[in-house]
């Protein structure tokens, strides 16, 4: 059996694998890069390693400093998680050559798999359907892209994830997105490869978990359905999938544990499908390594997948066969991104003021979070998995909700309200959804959230706030010598009398009495009786008058507070407490006054400038792209002008207040 492993990955997946270590008792050892040195995984492992302070290709990327590591530290094995390294051959054949164990398949698998292209061709001749394709340089897939016939899927060819994959439906806009695919593909993967596929319409994806050992056994362990996206990347699983009949659910396993026999698959790997509207299925990628959403499968099954790959790759055969394994009950995932859905759920990095997860019979967190975390923009935006499970589907989704509601981050923008409105939603509950679900109704969606928000009672994110600043500050009761008499009962009645203001609109509370756990109070002509009990961990029970409510409150900086009601935060400020200034705020203030300048809406680095000093512009035209988080934004005129100045250059490394573009418009 393994006796010491290293973790080369960080953040949530590297806090699972150690958890599953330890209850095997198995050493672990951690590697981290300076920005994470707080990060969960580094304070859990037995041992833990600075590799680097933060570029991915010196730190986590980085095969010889971790191989030297792994060795140095008496490692027997070396488990890479999802993403970074997992799907790397040439880290496997490292791993190899240094007498290590790569917990995962081996290169040929991965190879084959690894690219869309030739997965695609190893499938076709398994008997396993799949969709039309078409590969080659760009001249030549403009040139033949009416064999494959509109709308098509741009994919990288050795991606994953969802990066740089772009639906097209006109001949007119497919050199653009197949340059764009090839230049994320570069970056992202090394490899600027892409391939055309058909698009299926409406489809759904559910994909099939297979484990195989090396003594030539292979099982599924059933599928999920993960048609819940956004940007092509997964916010919503479940497991089983409401779609599929018991019939083509045998069959879609059958072709799952085919593919895998075929290449000789050993350890945890994913089969994923596209299924049209008359339960047609097609394959789409296997994934050679663990997935995100793997915990839906551990709740309906019992059986860890991670004790399963460590025992693969120590030699040992899969202790059941393919009739002992069942699903039982339903299993929902949801995952939490720092990101904005009302802003195209760009990414939102930043500092977190107030964390809580939500605990309970049946609910699961995958975190690294510890203490008050900062969400680095040099990574990909998810805080967080939230797993739930229930008797049946239902049960399931009432019991995500409520956990939801729990879910408390302040201090950032997350998608919790978002995910809140999916499960409410009439077509989740009746599962009429596709991949196209998030596009289709994430307008309606963001109505509702706004709706559902203005119809919480203002008094009570505004008492929440009252009552949790009453203490914070010195309030002198009695007249201050120092002062006359006028002055001293001219503050105190201004005391008494604070105005707070929330989405756009001051509100004033008259303070009538107060004492540390109960208050009096006037507010919009009524009279109100307040008991509060205010706890560590920022949770406020409130009883005003004969009614009880849950918030959760936090103060970023004086005189503001997040206050949280039922899965949406609200933001109040108490207008007579000064807040702090920065230099940060003044900055983006100043540079944002003139409407012609344009600045970066988030850290990030310059990967493309489209246009040049002169050049005349209109309102939607592609000025530039930003990376950030494992994502490409374009930065698009905000009307018509001229471009009077450009201040950086491709290449740059820019922060959330840095002038980009200045325009005459």
């Amino acid at each position: 059996m393994i006796n010491k492993l290293l973790i080369a990955n960080r953040g949530e997946i590297a806090v699972r694998i150690i958890r599953t270590a330890k209850r095997m008792g198995i050493r672990t050892v951690a590697v981290f890069s300076q920005i994470d040195n707080e990060g969960l995984h580094v304070s859990m492992a037995d041992e833990a390693f600075c590799i680097g302070h933060s570029a991915l290709s010196d730190t986590y990327l980085n095969i010889p400093k971790i191989i030297g590591i792994a060795c140095e530290t008496g490692c027997d094995a070396v488990h890479p998680g999802y993403g970074f390294l997992a799907e790397k051959s040439d880290f496997v054949a490292s791993c190899k050559k240094s007498g290590l164990l790569f917990v995962g398949p081996d290169t040929r698998s991965m190879k084959i798999m690894g690219n869309k292209i030739e997965a695609r061709q190893f499938v076709d001749t398994v008997g396993v359907p799949i969709t039309r394709g078409l590969t080659g340089n760009t001249e030549f897939l403009l040139k033949h892209i009416d064999e494959v016939g509109f709308p098509v899927l741009v994919k990288a060819a050795a991606g994953g994830g969802g990066k740089g994959m772009r639906i097209v439906r006109a001949k007119n806009e497919l050199e653009e997105a197949l340059e764009s695919t090839s230049r994320e593909a570069a970056s992202y993967f090394a490899d600027g490869t892409v391939y055309i596929e058909k698009f299926v319409e409406n489809p759904r994806h559910i994909e099939f978990q297979v484990l195989g050992d090396l003594h030539g056994n292979i099982v599924h362990l059933f599928e999920r359905e993960c048609s819940i996206q956004r940007r092509y990347q997964k916010i919503i699983e479940e497991a089983p999938s409401p779609t599929l009949t018991t019939e083509v659910r045998q069959h879609m396993g059958e072709a799952a544990v085919a593919i895998g026999k075929a290449i000789g698959y050993s350890s945890a790997g994913t089969i994923e499908f596209l299924v049209d509207s008359n339960l047609g299925f097609y394959f789409l990628e296997m994934n050679t390594r663990i997935q995100v959403e793997h915990p839906v499968t551990e709740m309906t099954t019992g059986i860890d997948i991670v004790e399963q790959q460590l025992r693969i790759a120590a030699g040992e055969p899969l202790p059941f066969r393919q009739s002992d394994l069942v699903q039982n009950g339903h299993a929902i995932e949801c995952r939490i991104y720092a990101e904005d859905p009302a802003n195209n759920f760009l990414p939102s990095p930043g500092i977190i003021s107030l964390y809580h997860e939500p605990s309970g019979e049946h609910i699961r967190v995958d975190s690294g979070i510890t203490g008050k975390p900062v969400i680095q923009s040099n990574f990909d935006p998810m805080i967080s998995k939230l797993i739930v499970w229930g008797e049946t589907r239902d049960k399931a989704r009432i019991r995500m909700i409520h956990a939801l509601q729990d879910y408390i981050v302040h201090g950032i923008t997350s998608n919790i309200s978002f995910l809140l409105s999916i499960l409410k939603h009439k077509e989740f509950i009746s599962n009429v959804i596709s991949t196209n679900y998030c596009d289709d109704h994430s307008a309606e969606l963001l109505v509702g959230i706004e709706e559902e928000c203005h119809g919480i009672e203002p008094l009570t994110p505004i008492f929440a706030a009252l009552v949790s600043t009453l203490f914070r500050q010195t309030v002198p009761r009695p007249p201050s010598p120092v002062l006359s008499a006028w002055e001293s009962v001219g503050y105190w009645r201004h005391l008494m009398q604070p105005v707070f203001m929330m989405e756009n609109k001051s509100r004033k509370v008259h303070l009538l009495d107060y004492s540390r756990q109960s208050a009096e109070v006037e507010f919009e002509g009524e009279t109100y009786s307040i008991r509060y009990w205010l706890l560590n961990d920022g949770k406020l029970e409130l009883q005003i008058n004969e009614n009880h409510h849950i918030a959760w409150v936090s103060h970023p900086e004086p005189g503001m507070v997040f206050v949280n009601c039922l899965g949406h935060t609200f933001n109040v400020e108490r207008m007579d407490i000064l807040p702090q200034q920065s230099d940060y705020s003044t900055a983006e203030t100043s540079q944002n006054s003139d409407p012609g300048n344009i600045v970066s809406p988030m850290p990030g680095k310059v990967i493309k400038i489209a246009v040049s000093e002169g050049q005349s512009v209109q309102k939607g035209e592609l000025l530039l792209v930003v990376e950030a988080m494992k994502m490409e934004n374009s930065i698009l005129s905000p009307s018509d002008g001229t471009v009077n100045s450009i201040s950086v250059s491709v290449g740059d490394m820019v922060n959330g207040s840095t002038r980009l573009v200045h325009l005459v418009v």
